[in-house]
């Protein structure tokens, strides 16, 4: 077959498969458009998820009747003064959006100046219908109707309506988020799904379009490094999601999804937050534009940096930075579940409920059976000599132990409220920093075993801990292989005493299966650092003291991340006053 020209309408169509895949293609350009004409306030109009009707309008500084005649050729546009692609500032400048949408639907495209008057044109699938004055005020409405309606092979792989309008919502709440200064609102089939009125930062905006409670639940991110400036706010790593799809990452006000980003704030929390969660970020990163490509892909949604590592870099550092000075932070509020637990009832029918705060609490009945009454004894409690008066919860932000609870939960009084603090992974955070603290100081103490411990494992797990046997002294761990099958421990670190050896070297050797490959050498050393944590700490079940326990408070409240565990939970939750006045009806 001989080379010939395509015709213009076919050209439309292959151009519209680049830049209109489904209803949120044609809505990102649309409103990415209105972005770029300066307006302060945009509405968005959808039905049957964007597939029957996409509608954007804007205040911006409309166009012309030539101009709206140009903007639907191919390859025109006013976003590219020069020939410098690579300087582009705007979110689109290709000049294929409009036309493209305007081959596979029904466009009407409205737009006036202001001091002028306004001018309409329908053009459906491709063709002009008609053209002439339009009553609307200064700025543009564009409205796209049964897109791929005449392209049944493209239409038939839109997937449902709903899936098609949480994908639009996701494009706006995006965009919304790039640019708090700007009002936007969205309806859908009639009904609104999103209003929010500009935004005096990006913390309000950000918690405004994904959760409220993010504003109490996160720390700001503010890093400039060799020319390139990273802000934004990160969840606290207790604040977190089963799913990433609450991570937003923006590079110079245009949101992308890069798989560089990602990583690298997976790499941040990494210490912090357990592997099945992901933490809640929206990162704005401001990059020269000769530092990075946006036109490696049609709709601009990857970008290319010139030094991968630089930006990774300093987004790890940022995160950890911002995280760091958290301090002993938490969420602030115990679980909704755990608090709708409680029950007040009529005396004599109460339904007590113990174990709330405790991991996998069991069913009502298992947990308690037995109804209260005057024959019931007394609960028990352990007092102590007081040498000297107690301290005054005023003074501490995690209060003054009163007692411990299940030998597990240590609860103290703080000026504002009722704190409940799990001992262990309390404990485990601290050892872990410790740890940290020493490796950066040269080292970590050894405490010599009074017998050596061999340690059976498979070959293979002795031939990784063989392999790192001179990073494992580092952590104070000696080891010395021991036949094919068997490590030999003659001593461990210091800090965490001579207790479970076996399940220690074990989990080691575990650990580095899962990541040796995966991960850097200092991610590496975390895990280590991490798995010793755990087994040094103090468990559950373990009887403390008010001096004991009063001592694990003051080092939280000096120690960074020590509101999570290594693995990302809690370590502590408070029940402020007006939450204890609500469980009993005061409120």
């Amino acid at each position: 077959m001989s080379i010939r020209r395509l015709p213009e309408h076919l050209v439309n169509r292959i151009a519209a498969g680049e830049v209109v895949e489904r209803p949120a293609s044609a809505l990102k350009e649309l409103v990415e458009n209105a972005l770029d004409a300066g307006a302060t306030r945009i509405s968005v109009r959808l039905a049957g998820g964007g597939i029957d009707l996409v509608e954007v309008i804007d205040d911006g500084i409309g166009m012309a009747p030539g101009d709206m005649a140009l903007a639907l050729e191919r390859h025109a546009t006013s976003k590219l003064p020069d020939e410098l692609i690579e300087a582009v500032t705007t979110l689109g400048f290709r000049g294929e959006a409009l036309p493209s949408i305007a081959s596979v639907a029904r466009m009407t495209l409205e737009s006036r100046v202001r001091g002028s008057e306004g001018w309409q044109r329908i053009v459906d699938n491709g063709l002009l219908i008609s053209e002439g004055p339009a009553g609307l005020p200064p700025g543009t409405r564009v409205r796209v109707e049964a897109l791929f309606g005449r392209v049944p092979a493209r239409r038939k792989f839109l997937r449902s309506a709903r899936a098609e309008y949480a994908a639009c919502m996701d494009v706006v709440r995006r965009l919304a988020m790039a640019r708090p200064e700007i009002g936007f609102a969205l309806e859908h089939d009639g009904r609104s799904a999103l209003n929010v009125a500009p935004a005096a930062d990006r913390p309000h905006r950000v918690a405004a379009l994904t959760d409220r409670a993010l504003i109490e639940n996160s720390v700001a991110v503010d890093l400039e490094r060799d020319g390139i400036t990273l802000g934004g706010v990160a969840g606290l790593p207790t604040f977190n999601r089963g799913i990433a799809d609450h991570q937003y990452l923006f590079v110079n006000g245009r949101p992308v999804k890069d798989r560089l980003l990602v990583g690298a704030v997976r790499g941040a929390y990494a210490d912090v937050l357990a592997r099945d969660r992901h933490a809640v970020v929206a990162l704005f990163l401001d990059v020269p534009t000769d530092m990075v490509d946006v036109n490696v892909h049609p709709a601009k949604t990857e970008v290319r940096f010139r030094d991968p590592a630089l930006v990774r870099g300093l987004i790890v550092s940022g995160l950890k930075r911002a995280l760091g000075e958290a301090g002993h932070r938490s969420m602030q509020r115990p679980d909704d579940a755990a608090l709708a637990a409680w029950t007040s009832e009529p005396m004599g029918a109460a339904s007590l409920q113990p174990e709330i705060w405790g991991h996998g609490a069991a069913s009502h009945s298992a947990v308690y059976d037995r109804r209260p009454s005057f024959t019931t004894p007394p609960p028990q409690g352990r007092a102590e000599p007081a040498y000297a008066p107690p301290p005054e919860t005023i003074t501490f932000p995690l209060g003054v132990a009163r007692g411990q609870v299940a030998k597990t939960y240590i609860v103290a009084e703080a000026e504002d409220g009722l704190v409940i603090v799990d001992q262990h992974a309390a404990h485990e955070r601290l050892v872990l920093e410790r740890m940290r603290r020493g490796m950066a100081g040269g080292g970590i103490a050894a405490q010599a075993l009074l017998l050596p411990e061999v340690v059976e494992l498979d070959e293979t797990a002795c031939d990784r801990l063989d392999a790192r046997i001179a990073e494992l002294a580092e952590f104070g761990l000696d080891l010395e292989r021991f036949g094919p099958r068997a490590m030999l421990v003659r001593s461990v670190p210091a800090m965490l005493g001579q207790g479970d050896v076996i399940g220690l070297v074990t989990d080691l050797a575990d650990e580095l299966a899962a990541y040796d490959d995966a991960l850097s050498l200092k991610e590496r050393l975390d895990h280590v650092a991490a798995t010793m944590a755990c087994h040094g700490s103090v468990r559950a079940g373990r009887v403390l003291s008010v001096a004991e326990m009063n001592a694990l408070l003051r080092e939280m409240e000096v120690t960074p991340h020590s509101g999570q565990c290594n693995h990302g939970r809690p370590t502590w939750v408070k029940l402020a006053h007006g939450d204890i006045e609500k469980l009993f009806g005061r409120k």
